[in-house]
């Protein structure tokens, strides 16, 4: 998947009159500096579900993994539709984002590799794993890998890091995988 820089743009119902929209290469180094991101799904009856997760952003994407017969997993079976929340928990500084898109089991197996490795460059032995024929981690028992490619996102800037006391939100719009904007986004760059 190239690398994408999609536009960004205020929402002016939360932002002070100053505020400048974050650029996307900004947010996309929060991402892969991130250590922990909150992985939200649904439940076949409705209700959410929200655990958290390591995961690493790399090329466009956020990877992270679970074991097929976790929760998140049956949810993801059931609906690809989830959000992946970072940032941190204080209400009066820090930047959190949001991202909201289908999250897709990886089977190719040198897209696993390269996602191993970027676990282990990240996170350390800790999270290190090993690739299965069968397109599946192994380390931490067997595990699928979601490659969750956002449709959106949402950032938050909040206390003093931005000159807005109030703080202030923007929204970050990416791509769809067939790189056409959603409705109401900015236009997404074409695919190459």
């Amino acid at each position: 998947m190239p690398n994408q820089s999609p536009g960004t743009t205020l929402d002016a119902r939360y932002s002070g009159e100053s505020a400048q929209a974050t650029p996307w290469p900004d947010a996309v180094a929060r991402l892969e500096q991130a250590g922990l991101f909150w992985v939200s799904t649904v439940r076949a009856d409705g209700r959410p579900h929200v655990t958290p997760v390591v995961a690493v952003w790399m090329d466009g994407a956020l990877y992270f993994s679970s074991g097929p017969g976790e929760q998140k997993s049956r949810n993801l079976a059931a609906n690809r539709h989830c959000a992946a929340t970072t940032g941190c928990n204080t209400w009066d500084e820090g930047f959190d984002i949001v991202l909201h898109g289908e999250a897709v089991v990886v089977r190719d197996l040198p897209l696993l590799r390269h996602v191993a490795g970027a676990f282990l460059a990240k996170y350390g032995s800790d999270w290190a794993f090993e690739v299965a024929g069968d397109g599946t981690f192994r380390g931490h028992g067997v595990s699928l890998v979601y490659q969750l490619t956002p449709v959106q996102g949402a950032g938050l800037w909040k206390g003093s890091v931005q000159p807005h006391p109030l703080g202030l939100h923007h929204v970050m719009h990416a791509c769809r995988a067939d790189g056409v904007g959603r409705t109401g986004d900015l236009a997404c760059p074409a695919r190459k």
